[in-house]
């Protein structure tokens, strides 16, 4: 019997047809999408990869009418015979929902903060089904059993209350609940941990094989899309640069920012000496037009390239890129990827003696009405000088409420945590002294550099808050400023702009930046590279590990991400239920895991090489204990 992946559009119907789609501004002209073309079938999956800035959700946008305010789509988008991008709104009210339907990466985009999910799902179902209130609740409870929700009391529960998991899982019902024939799914699983992430995407992919519902998923991780879809359309400035079966791309990509993308993504089963970075960021589709649109990122480039926009010329069966040099480079490319692909490098064994944080049976214990967590539950870690540490788990492990308590943003209920020499259960006993020599011990680098950086001031105004606050003294401020932007791979002139005006990758650096400004010896990263880019993870991944080379920083890296983890990390320490369940080098826990969990989490990274997720029958993930446990009583 032939994979999903093995079918092609000429076995199958077309629900879907999009024909050199371009979005624009409104007025201006100028381009953010210059030519999308897009053929989805009946029970097929597509997915759309790039980065941030390439025009992925903005493309989703014009194919459900919900494009801003001041942005236009041109085109042809063929949906039953109807172009969708000249349709009014008043009959995109008959489409959208009813025979589109959208998953969105937060599900509070989705979901009425102040409404219960049962009515939430109550108002998703289609106006004419006339319904008592007692079969309308019962239709919400057989939705939410669809998506893997067994627990009925969920339909009474606000979305705040539930886990971000389940959340996801209320939203993915809701989009569900007309059923729709085409499902766009933007970047719905990138905020979750992994075992959330691979229930969530099998959930969808399994509803989708058992309706014969066409998907279209976005993403910029291609490991979640080679696991869940057919097609694979790279999109990049605004313009397709590559085309072809997942497969084909995965085995052999034949443009070089696909390539690029591939060799980005940090291996799941080896450590690697430094990761593939693709220099630079995403330019504007305006910025690009008439050349090749990723000449200035590609190593490979010349006048040739720049000189004109390549077509999206057909280069094999069933295959499309936009590299004008492919002929000429695809071997050295090839040769390229086969390297990437080398055994990799062991880090030093052993720990040093000096610890620089010793927790020792910390607890933390959280009160809500009659109900008590343990949120962290009897946990000894320690960092030792010189050495990166790694914290794993699940969303809701303890690991984040742990770092809290380690800066004083949370108060131990019981244990003992010291810092360079100096106990440090309650930040409110300490002296002012012992205080700001902490401060300059132990910096924390958040997901969200919004939480360091105030987005009504400029980075130099951010850096210089830092640098005076902590004064040791010395070289002057301004030139102070310049040092620390060059540290993390910025220019100086990046002190007169302001956060808005950076990419997610550079106010990441900036914020690394301010957290370097008064010489810690201990960086405290809490998920720093899950909100980014696979090409620009890469970038600050390298960059912190050069920042720990040079100054001789420890560093606790907390994640989700066991890929990230062994690259980031020579010490690990896997949490669940708020308990260190496992711990020792990082390279011998990944290879060897003694503990069920641990296994659990490592058969859960989505691989490249094999199908990560299981299909073929009209079964659904259940809740999870984890995740039932985040109910509130």
């Amino acid at each position: 019997m032939s994979s999903p992946t093995e079918r092609t559009l000429t076995s199958e119907r077309l629900v879907l047809d999009v024909e050199g789609m371009r979005i624009e501004r409104a007025g201006t002209g100028d381009p953010i999408v210059t030519a999308l073309d897009l053929q989805l079938a009946a029970g097929q999956s597509v997915g759309i990869v790039g980065e941030s800035g390439s025009g992925k959700s903005m493309s989703a946008k014009a194919l459900i009418g919900l494009l801003p305010e001041g942005v236009v789509a041109k085109g042809s988008a063929r949906f039953d015979g109807e172009n969708l991008l000249d349709l009014p709104e008043r009959q995109w009210r008959t489409i959208r929902g009813r025979q589109i339907g959208m998953v969105m990466q937060d599900p509070f985009t989705m979901l009425n903060p102040v409404m219960r999910c049962g009515r939430i799902l109550e108002e998703s179902l289609l106006a004419e089904r006339r319904l008592s209130r007692a079969e309308r609740r019962a239709e919400a409870i057989r939705r939410l059993a669809e998506v893997g929700i067994t627990d009925e009391t969920v339909v009474d529960r606000y979305p705040f209350q539930l886990s971000g998991g389940m959340r996801q899982r209320v939203a993915i019902a809701a989009a569900l609940a007309r059923d729709p024939r085409v499902l766009i799914a933007d970047e719905p699983s990138t905020a979750l941990d992994v075992v959330t992430q691979r229930e969530v995407l099998a959930l969808i992919k399994r509803i989708q094989e058992a309706r014969g519902m066409a998907l279209i998923l976005i993403t910029h991780d291609l490991r979640v899309a080679f696991a869940t879809c057919d097609r694979i359309q790279v999109l990049y400035a605004g313009s397709l640069v590559e085309v072809g079966r997942a497969n084909d791309v995965r085995e052999r990509p034949l443009h070089p920012y696909s390539q690029g993308l591939l060799l980005s993504e940090p291996p799941a089963d080896r450590r690697v000496r430094q990761l593939v970075a693709i220099p630079g960021s995403v330019p504007s589709a305006n910025e690009v037009r008439g050349s090749c649109s990723f000449a200035a990122r590609c190593r490979w480039a010349q006048q040739v390239c720049r000189d004109g926009e390549p077509p999206l010329a057909e280069v094999g069966d069933d295959r499309r890129s936009r590299c004008i040099r492919l002929p000429e480079i695809e071997a050295e490319m090839a040769a390229l990827l086969s390297k990437a692909e080398e055994r990799g490098v062991r880090p030093a064994d052993g720990r040093s003696d000096d610890a620089l944080i010793d927790v020792v049976n910390i607890q933390k214990v959280f009160k809500s009405g009659g109900r008590t967590v343990r949120a962290v539950d009897d946990v000894s870690i320690s960092v030792r000088a010189g050495e990166s540490v790694g914290i794993v788990g699940e969303s809701g492990s303890g690991k984040t409420t742990l770092a809290r308590m380690l800066v004083g943003l949370e108060t131990p209920s019981g244990g003992e945590i010291v810092i360079d020499g100096i106990p440090v259960r309650s930040w409110r006993g300490l002296t002012p002294n012992d205080r700001r020599r902490l401060r300059r011990t132990v910096q924390t680098v958040f997901q969200d550099p919004y939480s360091s950086l105030n987005p009504m001031r400029s980075v130099g105004w951010a850096l210089k808050e830092a640098i005076v606050t902590h004064d040791r003294g010395g070289t002057s401020v301004e030139r102070r400023v310049g040092e620390l932007l060059e540290s993390v791979g910025l220019s100086s002139d990046y002190a007169r702009r302001r956060p808005a005006s950076l990419s997610g990758g550079e106010r990441q650096r900036v914020a690394i930046a301010r957290a370097l400004a008064v010489e810690p010896r201990v960086l405290i990263c809490d998920e720093p590279v899950s909100a980014l880019d696979m090409s620009v993870q890469a970038q600050i991944l390298n960059l912190l590990q050069q920042v720990r080379t040079e100054r001789g920083i420890s560093c606790l890296f907390i994640t989700h991400d066991l890929s990230i983890v062994r690259q980031a990390s020579e010490y690990l320490y896997v949490m669940h239920h708020g308990k260190v369940v496992e711990s020792g080098p990082t390279e011998s826990v990944l290879d060897h895991p003694q503990h069920d969990y641990t296994a659990q989490l490592l058969s859960s990274v989505p691989r490249f090489e094999e199908q990560w997720l299981t299909t073929g029958g009209p079964d659904v993930p259940q809740t999870s204990r984890h995740e039932r446990s985040m109910l509130p009583n």
